[in-house]
């Protein structure tokens, strides 16, 4: 039947591989967890439809049994009574068919307890797979999120040592100092400036005093 082959799938699932193999682990794993509680739901409901099919089947069984010998007593009281023949020919007939309708049962009640048989395991295969999901489903996902984790890291490892971080850090540096640099240079033409411009006030304060010096040695004359 088609349920019991849903449910064998389940249980051949690989809950490793199928993580492995989704794009959204958490996500898989949930689904995974609720097909099962749904599976598990319709096995039981199966498994009760069937046990009380099986009752059913042996319960008609019983009733025609209990009418076969019931007609068989009629018979035998028949011929007690020295009834005309025919009344214990029919009787006996009755009891005949009661039987044969008894025991065509035995083949259906047979087929019936293996079906009901199959679904119990199957009940307790899936039950037992639930809850290995369950128990398993919180070390499943961080065990996978450890794994990307580390393979992001590695990720980052190599786009490191591919060389291009260090050639950003040197074009930083190789900034900085140009920077420096500059700064350094106008700084130093700033102070040429100023130096010049004191020597030209000292030259011309040194002219003015000569000038003075002379005007007054004219004036002595």
């Amino acid at each position: 039947m088609a349920l019991l082959e849903r449910v064998s799938t389940l249980l051949r699932a690989n809950l490793n591989d199928l993580i492995d193999k989704a794009e959204d682990p958490e996500v898989m794993l949930k689904q995974v967890i609720i097909d099962m509680q749904n599976q598990l739901l319709q096995v039981k409901t199966q498994v009760a439809i069937a046990m009380a099919d099986q009752h059913l089947l042996q319960k008609k069984k019983k009733e025609n049994e209990d009418a076969a010998a019931e007609w068989t007593r009629k018979a035998e009281l028949a011929i007690d009574k020295k009834e005309n023949d025919a009344v214990a020919r029919y009787a006996i007939e009755k009891s005949v068919q009661h039987r044969r309708t008894a025991e065509s049962f035995n083949q259906q009640i047979e087929e019936q307890a293996v079906q009901v048989e199959n679904l119990k395991a199957a009940l307790k295969k899936l039950d037992a797979k639930l809850e290995e999901a369950r128990t398993k489903s919180d070390l499943l996902i961080t065990q996978h999120r450890r794994a990307r984790a580390m393979a992001k890291a590695g990720e980052a490892s190599l786009k490191m040592g591919d060389g291009s971080a260090e050639a950003a850090f040197h074009r930083l540096n190789h900034k900085v100092q140009h920077a420096e640099a500059v700064s350094e240079a106008k700084s130093e033409l700033m102070g040429d400036s100023v130096e010049d411009r004191l020597k030209a006030l000292e030259k011309d304060d040194q002219i003015e005093r000569l000038l003075a010096e002379m005007k007054a040695r004219k004036a002595g004359k």
